[in-house]
């Protein structure tokens, strides 16, 4: 077997893993530094490391380019806790084998050294890749289902194939098309979203294929379509699963051929774009139930990625609320604090919102957070309002129109945004507001 370097901070994963590897039967070196971890790659020819991201004060990708260096065909297997879509970017591109978020199996850990020992890349580029600062991403993650999709991620993005995200509302399946745009070629064109199911079945072809002057009643001018707006961008189309059969046709046909026509137009135009669509229902039971079109079905899921909910990440809440905690902070001027307590409950509870239910429940709680705490108490009674049931004129109890007053001001007079954050529907604050004389 080959002789494996592994470097490990944590001095109790480091002995687990090396006594589980030289169990298996392996050879191992380990450290705990990137500094001894380049001094070995400097005097050593490894075919396989494994090591953690996050060490001191250069990281394991610091490590990565050294083994490299050292070992062109050498399988780097990186690991870490608190993994980011911008460091599996990095490490994708580094040329990194695999990367394991923590804790993970041993078993899961030996697997993937076989499929290293197994693996080579004769002809892979040896050119040495020059990390670049990325911008923020706002896909905080670190559990194991997202850390997958980051890797399809960063495989897919640079592609110009179709892609289909399926999950429930919330999981923040736009944030995900908006990372492969990113992450695409197309990066410096057009993003455009469109909710398909807030569109009328009639002007849905007009919306996204745009129409010329006079071709319905009211059209008084040439309207560009969205396909045509974001040429040599990308389109992401939210809600594919809510349109219509008859259009489902004319995107069949357009997904085909690359050529728009707008309605009342006798000529077709082509448009190069990306087109990345979304779901929250089942588009393969559709299919089944003869609702939905199985030739478009297939253009589309050409890729699938699945988002979980945030029910089966809980790991991510932690990072997801202080995240939300900093950004509500800055943006309301607020100094809000969260509490063990109140992270406790966050993760006790099941989230049937996902992400978006958490990020306006932060927002609300930093907020109207008493003394800029925010503790279990404030967490169970903001969970408690938000319960359908119980959004009435009992929501916000005899404090209600304070705290209306404060969320209001907040977001800037904004009444849609305010509602979001009181988790009540629009038409819902605008009853309250005309009771109570807030206008």
């Amino acid at each position: 077997m080959p002789r494996l370097l592994i470097v490990e901070d944590d001095s109790s994963v480091r002995n687990t893993v090396v006594t589980f590897l030289e169990l298996e039967g392996y050879e191992v070196d380990a450290v705990s530094s990137t500094r001894d971890a380049l001094q070995r790659l400097a005097q050593n020819s490894y075919p396989i490391v494994v090591s953690d991201i996050y060490l001191d004060e250069r990281t394991g990708l610091d490590v990565l380019r050294a083994a490299k260096n050292s070992n062109p065909d050498c399988a780097v297997i990186l690991m870490t806790g608190r993994g980011t879509m911008e460091t599996v970017m990095r490490a994708t591109e580094g040329g990194a084998f695999d990367y394991i978020a923590k804790p993970f199996e041993l078993d899961r850990l030996l697997e993937t050294l076989k499929r290293a020992e197994n693996t080579s890349d004769p002809d892979g580029d040896d050119e040495e890749v020059e990390y670049e600062e990325l911008p923020p991403t706002e896909m905080i993650a670190s559990s194991g289902p997202m850390v997958a999709i980051y890797k399809t991620l960063s495989l897919v993005a640079p592609k110009e194939t179709t892609v289909l995200i399926e999950g429930e509302t919330g999981t923040g399946k736009e944030l995900l098309a908006r990372m492969l745009h990113r992450y695409s070629r197309r990066s410096d064109q057009p993003f455009l979203a469109v909710d398909c199911g807030a569109i009328a079945p009639t002007l849905i072809e007009s919306e996204l294929f745009g129409a010329i002057r006079g071709a319905y009643t009211g059209s008084d001018r040439d309207r560009v379509g969205v396909f045509e707006a974001a040429n040599h961008g990308t389109v992401f189309l939210d809600e594919i699963g809510e349109v219509d059969q008859a259009f489902q046709l004319k995107l069949l046909r357009f997904l085909q051929e690359r050529e728009i026509r707008p309605v009342g137009s006798p000529r077709s135009r082509q448009i190069d774009v990306r087109v990345v669509a979304a779901t929250n229902r089942d588009l393969h039971r559709l299919v089944q139930d003869g609702k939905f079109r199985e030739d478009l079905w297939y253009r589309l899921a050409v890729i699938r990625i699945k988002m979980p909910p945030l029910r089966e990440r809980h790991g991510d809440i932690p990072l997801l609320a202080q995240h939300f905690v900093e950004r509500s902070n800055q943006r309301f001027g607020t100094a809000a604090r969260l509490t063990e307590s109140g992270l406790k409950a966050l993760k006790e509870y099941t989230w049937p919102g996902n992400i978006r239910q958490l990020q306006h429940l932060i927002e609300r709680l930093c907020i109207l957070a008493a003394g800029a705490r925010i503790d279990e108490f404030a967490v169970r009674d903001a969970i408690a309002s938000m319960e359908p049931e119980n959004v009435s004129n009992e929501t916000l109890a005899d404090t209600e129109a304070e705290q209306i007053r404060k969320v209001l001001a907040a977001a800037g007079g904004n009444k849609s945004r305010a509602a979001k954050i009181l988790g009540i529907e629009r038409k819902t604050l605008y009853r309250k507001l005309e009771r109570m004389g807030l206008h």
